[in-house]
């Protein structure tokens, strides 16, 4: 993306009046900010008087002085800058119907991994809380995850040094600009972080850390990683709203249980009482559960005495060597639901599939 673009990008987000979906929605009709800023009052009329009355303060002088001070602080940090409809934007995120229009990485980080791993949770961890996430990294760390969390004390922090003793790409959100680092006793573990991993953040470096980012900033963890693990929570907080957003976006959740009575489980034991999140007992249940230990070899028949009929050997070809959805099964299969739903529970009887939470299923 050429300078010029990056900043006008940035000057259509900071104009009063396009909120985030009226940004993204604008550059996917013109195809680029500076085709909305060279177009003709005619032209967007013909897509709606509703972008007409929006874009009649696009450019503000105020706008582009603001983006162009954005742009030499971008370059100027070596930060580097995704729009929405970029391909090296992050592929999870980008299925968020509330994703970021751009997101600023500061660091050296693979976005093309599969594995994201959000860890979140009580800014108050208690001992057992630290264990268990400590434990949880070093269990995974042989798989390469890349662990996603927001810099915060407690749990965040620790699932962030874990990654880096383990030498594990990490990801640390921030509710800022990246200017700066919050809270500021983090600095020396987020210039750590940047060296196989980054700091990421969709605020201007003017932005600092309000409340009221923190939520915005925690749709982000949500988005980027297929399971999001909350270890700790109070009956209220930042990790739960992770969660609730997690759910909301159709991804895994995964909460350490706690004693009936403790305050900062009391928030990871509501998730799992509403079937928000699937109960943690130990690391190793994520490695199995995301199909990690699976080696991708060619599907062997694994028992030869079980009789099938051509319907479920179309439905056992159809599997690859991890988990696959119904919705997937059924386009595969070409198989209505109905029958394939049958189909399926017959195979869960002669232990040869078993169902997961979300309408996954899994070959035994």
């Amino acid at each position: 993306m050429t300078d010029n673009e990056t900043k006008l990008t940035i000057a259509l987000y900071l104009t009063k009046g396009i909120g985030l979906q009226s940004a993204k929605k604008l550059i996917s009709i013109f195809g680029s900010a500076s085709a909305i800023f060279e177009a003709r009052n005619f032209d967007i009329l013909r897509v709606s008087k509703l972008a007409s009355n929006i874009l009649k303060n696009f450019p503000s002088k105020a706008s582009i002085e603001a983006a162009e001070t954005e742009l030499n602080f971008i370059k100027k940090n070596n930060i580097t800058f995704l729009r929405f409809d970029s391909t090296d934007y992050p592929y999870l995120l980008k299925q968020v119907y509330d994703c970021p229009l751009y997101i600023m990485l500061k660091g050296n980080v693979n976005l093309n991994s599969t594995r994201f791993i959000s860890v979140v949770g009580t800014r108050n961890m208690t001992v057992y809380g630290k264990e268990f996430c400590e434990n949880l990294i070093e269990e995974i760390a042989p798989y390469e995850p890349t662990i996603v969390s927001g810099l915060a004390y407690g749990v965040d922090i620790t699932a962030h040094k874990m990654a880096i003793k383990y030498n594990l790409q990490n990801i640390a959100v921030v509710a800022h600009g990246l200017n700066q680092v919050y809270p500021k006793s983090h600095y020396q573990i987020a210039s750590q972080i940047q060296n196989n991993g980054a700091l990421l953040s969709e605020f201007d470096s003017t932005t600092i850390p309000d409340r009221e980012n923190f939520p915005q900033r925690n749709r982000i963890i949500a988005g980027l990683s297929k399971t999001t693990i909350v270890i700790e929570a109070a009956k209220k907080g930042g990790a739960l709203i992770t969660a609730e957003l997690a759910n909301d976006y159709n991804r895994d959740v995964f909460a350490l249980p706690g004693r009936i009575g403790d305050m900062f489980s009391e928030g990871c034991n509501n998730l799992i009482k509403n079937n928000k999140a699937l109960l943690l007992n130990s690391p190793s249940e994520i490695i199995e559960y995301l199909g990690w230990n699976i080696k991708n070899t060619p599907i062997q028949q694994k028992c030869l005495f079980v009789e099938t009929n051509t319907e479920e050997d179309a439905i056992l070809l159809a599997f690859n060597s991890e988990k696959i959805t119904l919705d997937d099964l059924a386009l595969k299969t070409s198989l209505p639901v109905y029958k394939l739903a049958s189909s399926l529970l017959e195979l869960e009887l002669k232990g040869l599939v078993r169902p997961l939470p979300g309408k996954i299923f899994q070959l035994t």
